[in-house]
């Protein structure tokens, strides 16, 4: 019997390390019917200046070497198929905005775009039917966002006024400390005056507790350092006039 022998054919192995163009891109969805600006109004007064206080001491004061960008009310795509979320405050490191605005994609925060999701979000709650502790906290893990963050001046869900969720695997963990050390943040109930408005205000700080300050404080902080150096050198401009009079009297020139 005769057996018919097929050659084998040994496969040629590349030395070549893959480039990114061997593999299959990702399908870009079509957002032609996409809304990213519904044009609805901020909650209250509260809300609206709460989040431009966290938003510009951000930007005053956010001491970190990588761009990043925080945003209040800025859709949140994280999934071709499912409605975007709106939070407050929008918080994330190491990305940069488009130089071009002009296109849909470049107007909201599409995480296939940026490569990443947010490091943090803040919530706050105006009303009792926000959900913030039901349904946004799953949408929010789902989004792999990092750290999740409710506040709740009026108490509307609690008596916790803050909540602070840190993403555990694929679900949030409710943490005790207002250090976020992911990204180098801190958060703190604030006592004093915004935009003429005496309130508990949610602020970032420092790992120390110190508050990250917007423009107008820290202008006003270096007038008062100013103001206090100029006290100290009229003080001692006073004091060595005094003793220059009191050596006059004894008859000693100088």
């Amino acid at each position: 019997m005769t057996q018919s022998l097929t050659p084998q054919i040994t496969p040629e192995i590349s030395s070549r390390k893959p480039s990114p163009d061997d593999f299959e891109k990702p399908a870009i969805p079509d957002l032609t019917n996409v809304t990213i600006d519904n044009s609805e109004p901020v909650d209250n007064l509260i809300s609206e200046k709460q989040q431009r206080l966290l938003v510009s001491s951000l930007y005053s004061s956010f001491n970190v070497s990588e761009p990043f960008l925080a945003t209040a009310n800025v859709g949140l795509f994280y999934a071709a198929n499912k409605l975007p979320l709106v939070p407050d405050i929008m918080l994330s490191l190491g990305v940069t905005l488009p130089e071009d605005w002009s296109e849909k994609k470049d107007q909201s925060y599409f995480t296939w775009n940026f490569g990443k999701s947010p490091e943090i979000v803040v919530e706050i709650v105006s009303n009792k039917v926000g959900n913030e502790l039901g349904t946004k906290l799953k949408d929010y893990s789902q989004a792999r966002v990092g750290y999740y963050v409710v506040f709740d001046p009026f108490h509307y869900l609690g008596k916790p006024n803050l909540y602070i969720y840190q993403l555990k695997g694929v679900n949030y963990q409710l943490i005790s400390t207002n250090w976020l050390e992911e990204i180098g943040l801190g958060l703190t109930i604030w006592e004093g005056e915004f935009e003429g408005k005496s309130y508990q205000w949610l602020r970032w700080c420092d790992e120390q507790g110190q508050i990250l300050l917007i423009g107008d404080e820290k202008v006003a902080l270096e007038k008062q350092r100013a103001d206090q150096e100029k006290q100290r050198a009229d003080q001692e401009r006073k004091r060595v006039e005094y003793l220059e009079e009191i050596l006059r009297s004894q008859g000693i020139n100088f």
